[in-house]
């Protein structure tokens, strides 16, 4: 029998994510002087940066080479940000290399036909809820979220639960 999704939450050291379809509900908004203009929710961005300080590893790699999604990310704290992958692949492996991590420990979340090469190489393969059948077949976790609509929150919130990092140091007289 193949194990829950749940069984991976413990052993995620590292979220790799892509853009498009997940921080972003895969709209554009095309201005008259050809930039493009995407939506992101700050619930995911919360979420992004509560990893960060919690000394989660995470990385970015996106088809699309909008900087303006880099310079959100960056004001986030992620600093290992890949644009304009067209082989997800090779960036990945990179990644790994570089920060000698075990793809066993990786939590990919993808939407698209692009993410699936990336998904079957790590441990715990997820999505969106409006993601493609195509990546929906190869994922062990389907959010209930869309794309753009917390998605990138529910995984990470999720794994950092089980691992007792959620909000340990939460007071609620500041929130």
């Amino acid at each position: 029998m193949e194990k829950s999704y749940k069984e991976y939450l413990s052993n995620i050291t590292t979220f790799v994510f892509d853009v498009d379809g997940v921080f972003t509900d895969g709209s554009v908004l095309v201005m008259t002087n050809g930039d493009l203009l995407r939506k992101m929710n700050v619930k995911d961005g919360y979420a992004l940066k509560t990893a960060l300080l919690k000394d989660y590893n995470v990385c970015i790699i996106s088809g699309g080479t909008n900087e303006g999604v880099r310079t959100r990310l960056k004001a986030l704290g992620v600093t290992d940000i890949y644009l304009g992958a067209h082989n997800k692949i090779d960036q990945l492996n990179d990644y790994f290399e570089g920060k000698k991590i075990n793809p066993e420990n990786v939590l990919y979340m993808g939407d698209d036909l692009p993410d699936i090469p990336p998904m079957q190489m790590i441990g715990l393969p997820t999505c969106p809820q409006d993601a493609v059948q195509e990546v929906k077949s190869v994922s062990k976790y389907i959010s209930h979220k869309k794309g753009g609509k917390g998605c990138v929150r529910d995984v990470i919130e999720q794994v950092l639960k089980v691992q007792n990092d959620w909000y340990d140091n939460f007071d609620a007289k500041n929130a």
